[in-house]
């Protein structure tokens, strides 16, 4: 090889795919002598890359090859990894080790909590944690590019700046402040301080002595000031050599010089925007600090079998010019926009978006020899399509990996910590106690019997806090037999965490500690296998040996939030093993990666490219000044991103008109390149009618109201009064209540409903009765005596209102004891035979009236049914308890019933508790009169079960909606398709 003078500078153009051009050239270079090759060192941006420039050397080889050492340029072990490049030995002060990241986060978290604290600005230990990892990433940037803390001293704040940036700055500042010295105090230095010092060191040597072998710089793109001056010193090697990856040395010399970085104007001193938005700025960027001209950087001679074509790639680039130049788009010949090759699907929603890429894919691995891959930066579009695709037998490994957060391992670690926090709250507890990695093996199906058992008691309103209320609870519930001989294993298990939880603020360790005890015992050995659990074990491990360097104490409350935060930020990814010729790839991931089809997903605005995350330390122009890298630079490498991605031989983009719940924006890449092409914009109409086609029924035919006809002999023939109203108004859910013996179960950690009011109201009044003898002064203890072990929301907002109510019953009362009214029974069944039925009912009370008739209350914790419900049939329950009562259906009760009463605890007026009646001496207000009443009753209830009971009429749906106000059986009717039809 002839040594060029000069720097050695080259790049290879978007359609030609880096990595098979770049293992091409290199094969014809040095591939003549045996080992030359394997003298090389080449430095690449990342380990993906490293496996991709493998692939194609083996891609390129005839044979058996030596490759050249791989190395990723953002190792955090670049010393190493290096090899004999780089000898420790040679260095007289070695390079301290960095900080572990962890002990980091823990040590800022530390300083935040200290100085908001000091500011009177408390904040918890979560919040703090997730500001460390902001302020972090902000102190990363500072040392990547090499700017002194000390700069943020000499920036002259204006009236214009916020308050809250005046205050987030000085306490950036103070903490920064202070960081040196707790790094020195634990002999550590910042690792993007260390892989700086690195890099330069290995410049100076390399500049002094440099390598036998080659040095070739591929596929960089990262503009930070050690890694250009690294660079350089490749580029000025006699054997190095620096491959960019699509650098435009065509782009017009105007267009070149608008992307900046700019100087300051001499005379007005401002300075022209940079445009950091644009695909090329972060090249442009690096060049400079390279000290290089582009015209240096020459063409790279080869290339590979999965190049597009070169139209193809300058048309990209027409596309993705500057605002400001796109004007040229009307000048620009049908060759300069021809986009041969790439196909667009705009899909109805995300979900047929990854239906289609998953046929794409399929199609792909249906076609011997063909590779595809898909990249997107939206993991939810992809972990779609990996399910979508599965559905096939069809495996394939997203290399950006999940978070921790969402895998099992995760969900049990912060379910786990959920439930402790909030005192084993039904709902946390049972998504605790159903967790699938909670008694993983064979004692898993006993143990969910368990599980389910306690899931029908705690339904209903929320128990005491803690598992002393959970004990209390079972023993008062109804039916909890086999829940409560249950429940004292999972106790066993749980119990150590309360002891914990319940004691205040803790360190970080303790908190760990028993959190860590408490899932091993509920998971065993289950919960820390697998990747995933091997990532959950480590960060748990992590987290404990640095908690003494965060916050002293914190509350337990906290630790939910902020192992939540930790674990979102590691990503799990998958074990070799999926499809050999299909990817899925993040941004990063996809960089210098070639297919033979690339699929772009999500081509949404604020997808890719997606919104900056904001700085919550620096503002805007705060960072302008110090020289940071603006909030929008991460436009312009998605834009990079994208170029690259489409330079494969066939490209498809796709995109979703909806996000999850509201219209989507398309991506302003997908607009650029719709504008540029015009007519020629290919649609890929085809595989969108697929994606279509794949779950469209066919014809809709709704569903019809139901009205099921059992034979007569399936028909009950027994009815409570209760039911009778059902029957009526809503014949289909009497129908599936009585004869499918469908029930509902109340929701778990339910609000208070007006049935459970209602039932516990008739337990205290039943129990006044019986055990007190309706003594006036016993009802108060027996109504606080319920709220005992009840939630302590239920004390605070349903106690009042129902003492009040008590207040009113006990005053009713006397009144009608001074009237002569006797207590005759309560809470009595009975049973009558009428109309070839028999019709049974329980009433609260009856009370033997002055001249000897009876009157029939019913208590209600909600509205009594109104006189016109009653005049069309409906709402006679009261009737109905009557006309049992005079035809001897309870025993020891005779008479005729003539009061019939309905005793309201709810609101009227300024006050609880009053009587309304269904009844009238003289038919005022469209009332029955009383002696009517039964008699109306009867005849109505002997109608009614003629049709449906003895009968043979169809169960209809909502055969009177206006009287028909259940909702339980609803969806089994599929009422939402019909409704409104009939």
């Amino acid at each position: 090889m002839v040594e060029a003078k000069g720097p050695r500078l080259f790049t290879i153009p978007a359609h030609r795919a880096f990595a098979d051009a770049l293992a091409a050239g290199l094969i014809r270079q040095f591939g003549g002598d045996d080992l030359g090759l394997a003298r090389g060192l080449v430095l690449l941006p990342n380990n993906r890359a490293k496996r991709a420039l493998t692939d194609a050397f083996v891609r390129a080889s005839a044979g058996g090859l030596l490759l050249p050492r791989m190395v990723a340029i953002g190792d955090p072990a670049l010393d190493e990894t290096v090899g004999a490049a780089f000898d420790p030995a040679d260095d007289p002060v070695p390079v301290p080790p960095a900080v572990a990241p962890l002990q980091r986060r823990m040590i800022l978290a530390r300083l935040v909590s200290e100085e908001r604290a000091r500011a009177g600005q408390a904040i918890d230990a979560a919040e703090a944690v997730r500001l460390a990892g902001e302020l972090a990433r902000t102190l990363d940037q500072l040392l990547v590019e090499e700017i002194a803390p000390r700069r943020l001293r000499e920036i002259e704040l204006n009236e214009a700046m916020s308050a809250h940036w005046q205050r987030a700055l000085d306490l950036f500042a103070v903490v920064l402040d202070r960081w040196p010295a707790e790094l020195q105090r634990i002999s550590r230095i910042d690792a993007a301080e260390r892989r700086g010092l690195l890099l330069q060191r290995l410049a100076v040597r390399w500049d002094r002595d440099p390598p036998a072998g080659f040095i070739c710089a591929a596929g960089i793109t990262d503009s930070a000031p050690a890694v250009a001056r690294l660079l350089r010193c490749v580029a000025d090697s006699p054997r190095g050599m620096v491959v960019l990856a699509d650098l435009a040395t065509g782009m017009d010399e105007a267009e070149w010089q608008a992307l900046g970085p700019h100087a300051p104007d001499p005379v007005t001193g401002l300075t022209r925007r940079s445009i950091e938005t644009h695909p090329q700025f972060h090249l442009k960027l690096l060049l400079e600090r390279m000290s290089v001209n582009r015209g240096e950087v020459r063409l790279w001679r080869d290339g590979s079998d999965h190049d597009a074509t070169v139209a193809r790639g300058k048309a990209v680039a027409n596309a993705l010019a500057s605002a400001e130049f796109t004007a040229k788009w009307t000048t620009l010949g049908p060759e300069q926009r021809r986009l041969g090759g790439i196909a667009a699907a705009e899909l109805a929603t995300p979900g047929e978006e990854a239906q289609a890429i998953a046929l794409a894919l399929r199609e792909v691995a249906e076609t011997p020899g063909r590779t595809g891959a898909l990249v997107t930066p939206d993991r939810g579009l992809a972990r779609r399509v990996a399910a979508h695709c599965a559905r096939w037998g069809i495996a394939i490994d997203d290399s950006a990996g999940r978070p921790l957060s969402i895998l099992p391992s995760g969900t049990l670690l912060t379910a786990l910590a959920e439930a402790a926090t909030q005192r084993f709250a039904p709902l946390a507890l049972l998504t605790l106690l159903k967790h699938p990695l909670v008694r993983f093996g064979d004692a898993r199906r006993e143990w969910l019997d368990g599980v389910r058992a306690l899931d029908r008691v705690l339904r209903g309103p929320r128990p005491a806090a803690g598992l002393a209320g959970i004990d209390l609870h079972l023993r008062t519930a109804r039916r909890a037999e086999a829940a409560a001989a249950w429940w004292g294993e999972a106790r066993a298990l749980l119990e150590p965490i309360e002891r914990v939880f319940d004691g205040g603020a803790r360190p970080i360790a303790d908190l760990l500690g028993a959190l860590r005890e408490a899932a091993q015992a509920l998971c065993g050995d289950a919960l820390w296998a697998g990747p995933a659990g091997r990532a959950a074990a480590e960060l748990l491990r992590e987290a404990e040996d640095h908690a003494a360097h965060g916050p002293a104490m914190i509350e337990p409350a906290s630790l939910g939030p902020l192992l939540k935060t930790l674990m979102d930020e590691v990503a799990v990814r998958p074990q070799q093993g999926g499809h050999p010729r299909l990817a899925i790839y993040g941004l990063i991931e996809a960089r210098l990666q070639t297919a033979d089809v690339m699929i772009l997903g999500g081509l949404n605005e604020g997808t890719w490219p997606g919104l900056p995350a904001p700085d919550p330390w620096l503002a805007p122009r705060i960072r302008t000044e110090l020289g940071l890298p603006g909030l929008d630079r991460g436009v312009g490498m998605a834009a990079h991103d994208l170029a690259q991605a489409l330079g494969a031989p066939a490209a498809l983009m796709t995109r979703a008109r909806r996000g999850g719940t509201q219209p989507a924006i398309a991506s302003r890449f997908w607009l650029r390149l719709q504008a540029l092409a015009g007519d020629r914009f290919e649609r890929a109409t085809a595989l969108e009618g697929w994606a279509r086609a794949l779950d469209d029924p066919g014809e809709h035919v709704p569903a019809a109201k139901p009205m099921p006809e059992p034979p007569a002999e399936r028909r009950p023939k027994a009815i409570a009064v209760t039911d009778v109203d059902r029957l009526k108004a809503d014949p289909y859910a009497f129908y599936a209540k009585r004869i499918l013996g469908l029930t509902q179960f109340d929701p778990v950690d339910a609000d208070p409903s007006a049935a459970w009011r209602g039932t516990a109201v008739h337990d205290i009044l039943e129990r006044w009765a019986r055990e007190d003898a309706c003594a006036l002064d016993k009802l108060h203890d027996r109504a606080r005596a319920m709220f005992d072990g009840a939630h302590p929301m239920q004390r605070a907002l349903w106690r009042p209102r129902l003492m009040e109510a008590i207040d009113w019953i006990v005053a009713q009362m006397g009144r009608n004891i001074d009237a002569g009214r006797t207590v005759l029974a309560v809470e009595q069944s009975g049973e009558i035979a009428i109309a070839g039925v028999t019709l049974t009912g329980k009433f609260d009370r009856i009370d033997r009236l002055p001249d000897g008739a009876l009157a029939v209350i019913d208590y209600k914790t909600g509205k009594p049914p109104s006189p016109a419900a009653v005049r069309e049939g409906f709402s006679l329950q009261l009737g109905l308890l009557g006309l049992i009562a005079e035809r001897g259906g309870y025993a020891g009760i005779a008479g005729k019933a003539r009061g019939f009463e309905y005793w309201s605890l709810s609101k009227k007026g300024d006050a609880f508790g009053y009587v309304t009646s269904p009844v009238d001496a003289e038919g005022k207000g469209d009332k029955v009169v009383p002696e009517d009443f039964t008699t109306l009753a009867a005849r109505h209830f002997s109608d009614a079960v003629a049709d449906w009971l003895t009968g043979t009429r169809a169960f209809e749906a909502k055969l009177h909606p206006d009287y028909a106000p259940y909702a339980e059986y609803d969806q089994l009717m599929r009422r939402d398709e019909w409704y409104g039809r009939e």
